[in-house]
């Protein structure tokens, strides 16, 4: 079973390009599979039956999981069984009848206009931290970078003076996103007063570094956020994709159309761009409710619906 791991694992990232924390959560998905036909006694992926998914998410079900998780995890094995049959390592896939855990469409927690705003000004200072989180926080929030792209992002990546970042998103595929006048200041003045004292004589191709001098990690990015994000008062969980998720909401109440938003983002389907419409009018409804004298809910609704 390891072996056939290494394989498929090699597969996704030589042949897919997949990036290391996608790859990362794929190995993670199909390890709980195997432990699971280990201990079923089954001879690993090629000798499990229908039945043996069946009772793999049964198990994830009744410790727990959630219908996404579920949803993600039989992916996971579809995409291992496809790689299966392609390299005739298995005769046939177990998940052929199986249709994926039907899943409530849950809508992107966002900030408001002035939510973002209060976020991003957290930041306050000439100190070399204070000058590279306020760029962490204005690149996340005006080009809707990944927070994996933000920590990779290198210096040849950036063009200050056209404005624009050249990223480097899932699948390997690369997209030029605009950057904003209040980003490129403060790109500018973290690289010109921040990164040179945090690096201290030392040289780095990557953009935001740490005070040893090192990249910046997706963790240390993610603790830059929740810290202004605590710093500001906004709650619910806020983190670098709710920036993201924010950037192109507001883009959309904007006038933006979602063709662009989605080059953008990078997503590979416009389906997925399309959840933010779905937000849109749920804001839309909520400025209804909240501001127009007539309109609350109807007479006999329960408070909330509309």
């Amino acid at each position: 079973m390891a072996a056939l791991l290494d394989l498929f694992l090699d597969y996704l990232r030589v042949e897919r390009g997949l990036s290391r924390h996608t790859v990362d959560a794929y190995r993670r998905d199909v390890e709980t599979f195997l432990g699971h036909l280990r201990r079923a006694g089954v001879d690993g992926p090629p000798a499990a039956k229908g039945r043996d998914v069946l009772s793999f998410l049964k198990s994830q079900r009744e410790s727990g999981r959630s219908a996404r998780t579920l949803a993600r995890r039989l992916s996971a094995l579809r995409t291992l069984y496809r790689f299966l049959l392609r390299e005739g390592l298995a005769a046939a896939s177990p998940l052929e009848r199986l249709e994926s855990p039907r899943l409530w469409k849950t809508l992107p927690h966002t900030l408001s206009r002035q939510e973002a705003s209060a976020v991003v000004e957290v930041p306050d200072g000439e100190g070399p931290a204070a000058l590279r989180d306020r760029a962490i926080l204005e690149v996340l929030y005006a080009t809707g970078l990944r927070v994996s792209e933000v920590s990779n992002l290198t210096l040849d990546q950036l063009d200050l003076t056209m404005g624009f970042v050249r990223t480097v998103g899932k699948g390997s595929k690369e997209r030029l996103v605009p950057l904003g006048s209040r980003a490129q200041e403060a790109v500018a003045a973290y690289l010109a007063a921040g990164r040179p004292r945090l690096l201290k004589q030392r040289r780095a191709a990557h953009v935001f570094v740490s005070r040893l001098g090192r990249r910046l990690s997706r963790q240390s990015v993610w603790k830059v956020v929740k810290a202004a994000c605590r710093r500001a008062g906004v709650s619910g969980g806020a983190s670098p994709h709710t920036l993201r998720h924010s950037f192109a909401t507001h883009l959309l109440e904007g006038g933006a159309d979602l063709r662009s938003l989605q080059m953008m983002l990078g997503h590979a389907d416009l389906a997925t761009t399309q959840i933010y419409t779905h937000v849109t009018r749920e804001r839309l409804r909520e400025l209804v409710s909240r501001h127009h004298p007539r309109g609350g809910p109807r007479r006999g609704w329960p408070s909330g619906e509309r």
